[in-house]
């Protein structure tokens, strides 16, 4: 028998060491050669580890979340025989292993397997049809006792009286039988004052920041540590908009269904060049700020493995039609952990939307090194005053935090207003 030490290869140029994001083995198991061991996260990408020989699993360096050092020894594992020949090849991060925009890892396997995709399930082969079930006969009320009394209740009143702990000797009943409504009854000429037994309490549970979600905490707390936010909140009328969404629709043949959001970001493809300054990215270390002439969208994707960046690239030279396709697009390769390094990263300025569960407002982070990002909140139907007159319009919320440092309020506010006067006059927005 031999032991042999696989030592975590150089991962990157730069790279002095690894997360464990991830154990495929345990202490004790069998192995064989090219099996995947464990998973390793760095600033750039989440590479698999896979063992060069076959055997049995002698120790493992550490735990999920722990930090270890290129060079140390990362699996001992018990091999047959006597020394071994073993290449060890430098990892590299696969097209599959791209770095997200906000430097956080795309979905391992496991993680993908665990992803709900859409799939055409194949045919059944064609067999006798089986005989239908005979029905069942309807449950009859039952008679329960109750403090010596005979109450006569059907199953579902009395589940219910005993989940708000309900004795029903003593609700009263007008008909041969308890009923929903006299369970009602009783419960609003008590006041409600009765035993509602809940769920049996959960015990605590401790998680480990690792992964994904230690990049969002770590990229979050730097920004709101090196960025001076301040957020300006406009509302929108859409009334016209939505109308306008609505007609387009109607008649949109093999074009996906419009959102507000491609009309918002074509808004913002028409108002940012005459602010530039929000349409730029600070390198505070270097004192350098980059006013870009293209604008490369980050929109904030919610994905089952946490928050992603991807970028709409030249968003000022796409139709609204090509901008809600895009966004398919980059939406769902983002949830899938098949979006690129290209289209996760390079943003020049991010929108966030939490679609129709978007509160009143909100206070949106700042994506770094970017100086800007604007938050989409839900429409409302408000009674508003137009020319003397009681309307009920539909309003909106829109939020922009702004890197101080870069952006003065009297730019942030000048181009909100651009971007209102193309939002509320959708015949001006669509115009060339």
């Amino acid at each position: 028998m031999a032991t042999y030490q696989f030592k975590l290869p150089d991962i990157g140029e730069g790279i002095a060491e690894a997360e464990i994001v991830a154990w495929h083995v345990k202490v004790g198991d069998k192995v064989e050669e090219d099996q995947q061991l464990a998973d390793m996260m760095t600033d750039k990408a989440t590479v698999e580890m896979e063992s060069p020989v076959a055997g049995v699993v002698k120790s493992l360096a550490g735990e999920v979340g722990d930090q270890i050092a290129i060079g140390s020894v990362l699996v001992e594992i018990e091999t047959e025989g006597g020394a071994q020949t073993v290449k060890e090849e430098p990892a590299s991060a696969s097209e599959a292993e791209q770095p997200l925009a906000d430097g956080a890892e795309v979905p391992t396997r496991e993680q993908e397997e665990a992803i709900p995709t859409m799939a055409t399930a194949a045919p059944e082969p064609a067999s006798a049809p089986a005989p239908a079930p005979k029905a069942s006969p309807k449950p009859e009320p039952e008679v329960v006792e109750a403090h010596g009394a005979k109450v006569l209740a059907s199953p579902a009143v009395r589940q219910r009286a005993r989940d708000l702990g309900i004795d029903l000797g003593q609700v009263k009943t007008a008909s041969d039988r308890i009923r929903h409504a006299d369970l009602d009854a009783y419960l609003l000429y008590n006041g409600g004052s009765v035993s509602v037994r809940g769920s049996a309490p959960r015990a605590d549970e401790t998680i480990k920041v690792v992964g994904l979600r230690r990049k969002i905490a770590e990229n979050m707390q730097e920004a709101k540590r090196r960025i001076p936010h301040f957020t300006l909140v406009e509302e929108f009328d859409v009334t016209a908009l939505e109308d306008t969404r609505a007609m387009m629709n109607a008649d949109r043949g093999s074009n996906p269904k419009l959102t507000v959001l491609p009309f918002l970001i074509a808004a913002m493809a028409k108002a940012l060049p005459q602010w530039p300054m929000l349409n730029a990215t600070f390198d505070d270390d270097a004192g350098v700020i980059t006013r870009h002439g293209a604008l490369n969208l980050g929109m904030a994707t919610q994905t089952p493995n946490g928050l992603m960046v991807a970028v709409i690239r030249d968003a000022q030279d796409q139709s609204v039609w090509q901008l809600a396709r895009e966004i398919l697009r980059l939406a769902d390769a983002a949830r899938t952990g098949k979006a690129t390094r290209e289209e996760l990263s390079g943003s020049s300025i991010t929108l966030s939307s939490l679609g129709p569960m978007g509160g009143v407002t909100s206070t949106p982070v700042i994506n770094r090194p970017e100086v800007a990002i604007i938050a989409v909140n839900k429409v409302r139907e408000m009674p508003v005053i137009v020319d003397g007159e009681l309307e009920v319009r539909k309003l909106m919320n829109l939020s922009l935090s702004c890197d101080h440092r870069v952006v003065d309020g009297w730019d942030a506010a000048s181009f909100m207003q651009a971007l209102k006067g193309y939002i509320e006059n959708p015949i001006r927005l669509l115009s060339a």
